[in-house]
């Protein structure tokens, strides 16, 4: 006959120690999460600061020396009614959203290619176009503008749009996330005689929605506030972005509470683009490196 025995009570030394344990972690917690206030304070002050100058009168300069006693729209109304703030803020728009469709279509189809498709050189060809991330745009810049000049492309759209349009980090991201793909939906699409334009359209840019989402993020926010090659390219008024139109407010002496309404007004297509596709990023960062 067997004798069940209870387990043994838990000794006073292992209690205190995971007590010990306990606080230690709770210690922790409290500083992390100190830390990571005190972080987004720093953060978020700049925000809050370009947003009061833009509602203070023009008088105003700085904060907290001197908080406006009253707060005034004239400042958002005097940019929104500027021709060439209108002028700046369309041409970023088009350098930006035209820049993202491309940039998502042409890093899809690569990624594709070379996650799903086996030819020769194609990992040297990989990792020599992911060594390009390596030179700075300042020691490729005077070479593309010359090239871009001699095409006439000086002062236009394409010679603005077309230079910037070789994203070797999109390429990688999306080779990455298609080789991660479980391999029986493509053997099953293929069991069922779709092609690879049809495999492409129906089956890999569905399931990549995730991380094409959080591309067209940054590459919305890399142009939107690009500043380096748009102020070599674009030489007249007419095609200058918001970014380098802004930086020309300072030489024009334009009052300070100005400035920082335009600069606010810039700020909001950035939180809208983010607030619109934030499920989509953080879905993508849930499923990275998960496979299946």
């Amino acid at each position: 006959m067997t004798t069940l025995t209870a387990p043994p009570a838990p000794t006073q030394a292992g209690a205190s120690s995971g007590h010990r344990r306990r606080r230690r972690r709770t210690g922790a917690n409290i500083w992390l999460t100190v830390l990571l206030v005190l972080a987004s304070v720093l953060t978020v002050v700049p925000f809050v600061a370009v947003f009061v100058l833009a509602l203070s009168p023009d008088g105003a300069q700085t904060i907290p020396d001197q908080l406006p006693d009253e707060v005034t729209l004239d400042n958002l109304s005097a940019v929104l009614s500027a021709s060439s703030f209108l002028r700046w803020t369309l041409n970023s728009f088009v350098y930006s959203i035209v820049s993202v469709v491309v940039i998502l279509l042409t890093a899809a189809m690569a990624g594709y290619a070379f996650a799903r498709k086996r030819f020769p050189g194609s990992n040297a060809l990989m990792w020599s176009f992911l060594a390009t991330l390596m030179v700075p745009i300042q020691a490729t810049l005077i070479p593309m503008f010359v090239l871009v000049s001699r095409l006439d492309g000086v002062n236009t759209f394409w010679g603005l749009i077309v230079p910037t349009l070789a994203n070797s980090q999109a390429v990688f991201l999306m080779r990455q996330f298609i080789k991660g793909l479980p391999d029986d939906l493509f053997d099953a699409a293929k069991i069922d005689g779709a092609g690879e334009w049809t495999v492409f359209w129906r089956l890999v840019l569905p399931l990549t929605k995730p991380v094409l989402a959080t591309l067209g993020i940054f590459v919305f926010l890399w142009h939107w506030n690009d500043f380096l090659w748009p102020l070599v390219i674009a030489q007249t008024d007419e095609m200058r972005t918001l970014t380098v139109g802004l930086s020309t407010l300072n030489a024009e002496s334009v009052a300070r509470a100005r400035i920082m309404a335009s600069a606010a007004i810039s700020v909001i297509p950035c939180l809208v683009i983010f607030g619109v596709l934030q499920r989509y990023l953080v879905n993508s960062i849930a499923t990275s490196g998960l496979k299946g």
